[in-house]
């Protein structure tokens, strides 16, 4: 799956003792839009699934072009990696808001969890979906991360894809 180009996201939670976990993903897709579900993959092992366990709930944090070195960070493992990023978590929120380097932000509550091989497959309905910032999405795929070559006008995008 290297070859398929896909966004990149940092799926977040706060785990029962209140701490924030996170990880970055590509294992992203839509599902259903009325009512708005999404479906992640996470590691069986990770201390992110573990917190999305616990509190029922996550946030998928979508990277915009200059969130590179934060898909690294998050895909490093590092322990440290919520001190060296901006985010916020307030009442409400799923989980914690990458608030620099996001360009949409979506708040999600678990409906499904199905274990497939050595990941786990998480449905997720969107209770809130908000635009953080207007910037080209962050690609990866051939196992390197990419923009769009031109702008897009996403108000286009979904004209021609509508119509």
């Amino acid at each position: 799956m290297a070859e398929f180009p896909s966004g990149v996201s940092v799926v977040t939670a706060i785990a029962g003792d209140g701490s924030p976990r996170g990880m970055t993903c590509t294992s992203l897709c839509s599902v259903s839009l009325d009512p708005p579900i999404v479906l992640v993959c996470l590691g069986s092992g990770s201390n992110t699934l573990k917190a999305v366990r616990e509190s029922g709930s996550f946030a998928i944090n979508l990277l915009h072009a200059q969130g590179r070195s934060t898909a690294e960070l998050f895909a490093s493992g590092a322990l440290d990696r919520f001190d060296r990023v901006a985010w916020r978590a307030e009442a409400g929120d799923a989980g914690p808001h990458l608030t620099e380097d996001a360009h949409i932000i979506a708040d999600c509550s678990v409906v499904g969890d199905q274990v497939v091989g050595d990941h786990a497959v998480l449905m997720g309905e969107v209770r809130a979906a908000v635009p953080v910032r207007r910037e080209p999405p962050l690609l990866y795929g051939l196992r390197r991360f990419s923009v769009w070559p031109h702008p897009v006008d996403a108000s286009q995008a979904v004209r021609d894809t509508v119509g």
